[in-house]
């Protein structure tokens, strides 16, 4: 099996419009083509306790390559000590979108 190319990598973050502010500042940088932003409820561990939480979830869509500079950037960026980046591949998608995809990363 090849590896893919396309993945999606997402991320979240504490409140709307600093979530919103960091899917603009990767795509326009042109490490991802376009981000999606939505709230979610999240429920995980934190310095020994379980956490209950409302955040925004920001998937991100870009190319295998760019994953790891991606990933990088939103450590950079990010307000949270430990932020959620991971991929995850993209095994089909309508082909003018992923040629869309690969362009809108490439112009950069």
């Amino acid at each position: 099996m090849t590896e893919p190319q396309h993945l999606v990598v997402t991320t979240t973050h504490h409140g709307e419009d600093a979530a919103r502010a960091l899917a603009v500042t990767l795509v326009r940088e042109r490490l991802a083509a376009c981000a999606q932003v939505r709230p979610v409820h999240s429920v995980y561990w934190w310095d020994g306790e379980v956490q209950d939480a409302a955040e925004w979830r920001i998937d991100l869509k870009t190319t295998a390559p760019l994953a790891p500079q991606l990933i990088d950037r939103i450590g950079e960026l990010h307000t949270y000590d430990t932020p959620e980046a991971i991929a995850v591949p993209i095994v089909a998608g309508a082909p003018g979108y992923l040629a869309w995809l690969e362009a809108e990363t490439a112009a950069g």
